[in-house]
């Protein structure tokens, strides 16, 4: 079978495909409108469908603020290893908690914007629909950056905490505390 230039070579495997498909909707007498191998290639100018499921807002007074929005892209989490996930939370509610009504919503409208590179792309791999609430927000965040490798070894880091050589007790206090501000579900005895 000779094919145009404009459409490229022959693949047989495509070819099959279409064959098989097409075989598949007569079987199941589904229409299915014929499209040429150019139709096929070409990307879909469907909208994407949403990761987040937004809760509704009563009224019609929902605006987020562009100074906000400008805060929150300021403070963004690239996904690198160095980063600290909880503190990106932490700074993440700190500039939410201006805001009195409408937390949940506002806090999921502005979250994918604090999120760059590697976190961003996590955030786009996720299924469509499957976020409907900030706690499951924040646990998905927190299972992916924050896994339990990274707790176990900070955990050991804690356990096996000493006060270095010529360190002042003050200052070996404060590196502990900071240790434990990194990783706040360490689960030992406070």
């Amino acid at each position: 079978m000779r094919r145009s230039k404009s459409l490229g070579e022959y693949v047989p495997e495509i070819e099959r495909f279409l064959r098989k498909r097409r075989r598949e909707a007569r079987n199941n007498n589904v229409m299915v409108e014929e499209c040429t191998l150019k139709e096929y290639a070409t990307p879909s100018t469907e909208e994407p469908h949403a990761i987040i499921v937004y809760p509704m807002v009563e009224g019609n007074n929902f605006e987020i603020n562009p100074a906000l929005l400008n805060l929150v892209q300021q403070n963004q989490f690239s996904g690198s290893p160095i980063e600290d996930p909880n503190l990106h939370i932490s700074t993440f509610l700190r500039h939410n908690g201006t805001l009195k009504a409408n937390q949940e919503a506002v806090r999921l409208h502005l979250f994918p914007f604090s999120l760059r590179d590697r976190a961003s792309a996590w955030f786009h791999s996720l299924e469509v629909d499957s976020i409907t609430s900030w706690d499951q927000m924040r646990q998905a965040f927190l299972a992916r950056f924050f896994p339990p490798s990274k707790t176990t070894k900070l955990r050991d880091h804690i356990t096996r905490f000493t006060q270095k050589d010529g360190e002042s007790l003050c200052d070996a206090w404060e590196r502990f505390k900071q240790m434990l501000k990194i990783c706040p579900h360490h689960g030992l005895e406070k």
